[in-house]
């Protein structure tokens, strides 16, 4: 199949099946489109859906979330996860405000952080309405398929070959439209499971397709099993409020608010008799599951006197907050679990 009849197949079906009413498909705002493609990174559409217009609401514009402080954002990203994507992002629109103007070109996109190669081309393609090539999971998974890759496409030397695939096939007429398009291809129609290639305009082009390997493809790595990590969380207590810290810029749910985390029961123990923290009334467990582990927090709560307060918090730091309030600073999926099993 041509470059020319494989992107006209494709801009025919989307002109009928695609999805033409996004919240960020709007012409002539990089902005949207971005904090949608920083989004969509890992999380699938449905989930996005419910963070992004409360997040434009808030910061409308680069120069709303450029200019605002880490604190005021972290909320608005609280759940979505993986959120080293929003400080990356919080921190290129400051740099983008300083400067006045976007990027326009991949180059320049490239150099700001959280921008990789396939981000920085939606953004020319979907954002400035340039020529731009992307490389998603859903691209890979469609290109995969049509080609019938049976490569591991992790390797650089095959991502290569991907990527030259792209171009080749990548129009520039309607770029845009393809881009969305094979985006929507891929999430709606050559889905990672049970693929409706029945519905699928390449589908009499397609080789995984007229090989019986469309479920095979692309390549899988074999799941290693996910290990389970047990912590123990301090639940300080007095009148309704807790003692919350806010974590390190740095690594997991950095930026957020959480209760007080010990890794290792050694280390629990000691804090505990250290500020005399005994005797614990109660204990509540949850499990919550990251990509790379699954961990068991079991939270021990500790009513304290008030006259503790000021001591406790001289050494534990943070702030003493009713957890709603934590909530509306921001706090990662599993403190909101953990609120909800928690009976003070």
């Amino acid at each position: 199949m041509s470059q020319f009849s494989f992107s006209d197949a494709l801009l025919t079906w989307f002109d009928q099946h695609g999805r033409h009413d996004l919240p960020w498909q709007v012409a002539d705002d990089p902005y949207k489109v971005w904090v949608s493609e920083i989004m969509l990174q890992q999380t699938q559409v449905k989930t996005v859906l419910k963070y992004f217009d409360r997040f434009i609401e808030r910061f409308p514009t680069v120069d709303d979330l450029g200019k605002a402080s880490w604190d005021e954002v972290a909320p608005y990203w609280a759940g979505l996860g993986y959120y080293a994507r929003a400080r990356n992002l919080h921190k290129a629109a400051a740099v983008v405000s300083q400067q006045g103007h976007f990027p326009n070109s991949l180059e320049e996109w490239m150099q700001l952080s959280g921008i990789g190669r396939s981000t920085g081309g939606a953004l020319m393609s979907l954002g400035l309405r340039q020529y731009g090539v992307i490389m998603d999971g859903n691209v890979k998974r469609v290109l995969a398929r049509f080609f019938a890759i049976e490569d591991d496409l992790s390797k650089p030397v095959h991502e290569r070959e991907m990527w030259q695939r792209a171009e080749e096939l990548c129009p520039t007429e309607r770029n845009h439209d393809y881009t969305q398009a094979i985006m929507d291809l891929g999430a709606t129609i050559c889905t990672p499971k049970k693929p409706l290639c029945l519905y699928c305009p390449m589908q009499q082009h397609c080789q995984a397709h007229q090989q019986g390997l469309e479920t095979e493809l692309p390549y899988k790595k074999p799941k290693k099993p996910v290990p389970i990590k047990t912590g123990t969380v301090l639940l300080l207590e007095n009148a309704g409020e807790w003692l919350w810290q806010q974590r390190p810029n740095k690594g997991l749910w950095g930026g957020l608010w959480s209760l007080p985390i010990f890794e290792n029961d050694m280390a629990f123990s000691q804090k505990c008799q250290e500020y005399n923290l005994n005797p614990i009334q109660k204990t509540a467990q949850i499990t919550h599951h990251f990509t790379h582990f699954t961990w068991i927090l079991t939270a021990h709560i500790v009513h304290v006197d008030t006259d503790q307060k000021e001591h406790l918090l001289a050494e534990f730091g943070g702030e003493w907050l009713t957890p709603q309030k934590a909530t509306q600073l921001g706090i990662p999926t599993a403190m909101k679990k953990l609120i909800s099993v928690v009976e003070i």
